[in-house]
């Protein structure tokens, strides 16, 4: 028996978050059709996606308040339904109306008996073919929606193996979508370490803080390479280090920084702090997150002390027994994203300091050479740096004297 028909209205559903409104992109039911309860009235366009607004039961859609291209908000009517069993006895498409109308015996057998045929639909509905009541196969029971039968029919899916998660265990059409994908997307919450957490403190106080802006350049290390080739294994058995290439970066930009003092300076207050000393800090990547353990008076240190102390100091922080002294002050840092296969990037500033060079990976590229096309080992360098005492001409001449040093060496060892 049917229930005594009652006005429901058509309201827009919770849009997604950040979304205000909707545009109404298509009606797929007019006034004085008949509509299954779930089986999708009206398609709103937002500017992330589109939604389906399904009906809230059987019935026939009685008017429409809200035409195609009309824009809507959440909670709006968009029309009203009056719901009740049963498809109205005037339809003239019946062929049409029988596979929509889901509160209808013989349509619902129709439908059956074409989805057993192929092999599309099985399990839940062949299951239903007994029950009593035409209502309860729609709202639930694993029959699938509509809109999951046309799903399933694009994808080629079996929707007797799909678990329903709808109303009573209907399958919808994002379950269907989901079984075409492989299966449910597992999340996982996990709370933020320490580190973690004061890292992401610190990289935003950056951000909030100092004007930052990063200038680019280029650097052909073929001199460093030959030099490395020629006396790594020398170098390793007089002093139990290899030679790596983060040794003359770290000399080239300690004579640059004597030349261009305010890129090692900071800013306290209304005040700017010049250091007379260059204390770098070495990005070192850990499972626990990145940790800038500080090379002291680096300036004053051989090829072969920095290499010694970042060698330490980077199994330190892996192990965990790095100490808080030795992650604290610094005046400039090195961070090299080269090792991760990172082509250029835009490096974020170590607070309190006022600049931070990035090294990126070294690739092998054409380049013009005394007037011919040659092949270098070329790398491309970055300075990110506070617009807010250090200008645009200090920081680029900061990266032209570290390429300098870089590609020719011999000026690290003259001071030139």
């Amino acid at each position: 028996m049917s229930e005594e028909s009652k006005t429901q209205q058509i309201k827009v559903p919770n849009l997604p978050e950040s979304v205000s409104d909707a545009v109404v992109a298509k009606w797929h039911k007019q006034p004085g059709d008949f509509v299954a309860r779930d089986e999708n009235l009206v398609d709103l366009e937002t500017d992330k996606v589109v939604l389906e607004v399904p009906a809230p039961a059987n019935g026939t859609l009685k008017s429409i308040t809200a035409e195609t291209g009309e824009t809507v908000t959440e909670g709006q009517a968009l029309g009203e339904l009056e719901a009740g069993e049963g498809a109205p006895q005037e339809d003239k498409d019946e062929d049409k109306h029988a596979e929509q109308d889901q509160g209808s015996n013989q349509g619902r057998d129709q439908d059956r008996n074409q989805e057993d045929d192929s092999g599309k639909v099985q399990g839940a509905d062949a299951k239903s073919s007994s029950a009593s009541s035409g209502s309860s196969a729609d709202s639930g029971n694993g029959s699938p929606s509509p809109s999951a039968r046309r799903a399933a029919a694009d994808s080629d899916v079996d929707t007797g193996k799909v678990a329903g998660t709808g109303r009573g265990g209907r399958v919808t059409k994002p379950d269907v979508v989901r079984h075409a994908s492989g299966g449910a997307r597992e999340e996982e919450r996990v709370k933020m370490s320490r580190l973690r957490s004061k890292i992401a403190e610190r990289m935003k106080d950056a951000q909030n803080t100092a004007a930052i802006l990063t200038s680019f350049n280029e650097v052909n290390l073929q001199a460093v390479m030959d030099i490395r080739s020629r006396y790594k294994e020398q170098f390793a058995e007089q002093h139990g280090v290899k030679l790596g290439f983060m040794s003359f970066f770290v000399k080239a930009c300690c004579e640059a920084l004597k030349k261009h003092p305010v890129v090692n300076a900071s800013v306290d207050g209304d005040e700017i702090i010049y250091h007379g000393y260059q204390d770098i800090g070495i990005a070192v990547s850990t499972e626990r997150g990145l940790l800038v353990p500080i090379l002291r008076n680096a300036e004053n240190m051989s090829l072969a002390g920095i290499e010694s102390n970042i060698s330490d100091y980077a199994s330190k922080a892996r192990s965990g027994s790095i100490q808080l002294e030795d992650l604290q002050g610094g005046t400039f840092t090195i961070t090299n994203g080269g090792v991760f296969g990172s082509l250029i990037s835009t490096p974020l500033l170590n607070m309190p300091q006022s600049a931070i060079l990035g090294m990126h990976t070294i690739k092998e590229r054409p380049i013009a050479e005394n007037g011919e096309v040659v092949i270098r080992p070329m790398m491309y360098i970055a300075l990110s740096y506070d617009h807010r005492i250090i200008d645009g001409k200090d920081a680029v001449q900061f990266l032209v004297a570290v390429k300098e040093a870089l590609e020719d060496p011999a000026r690290l060892l003259l001071g030139l």
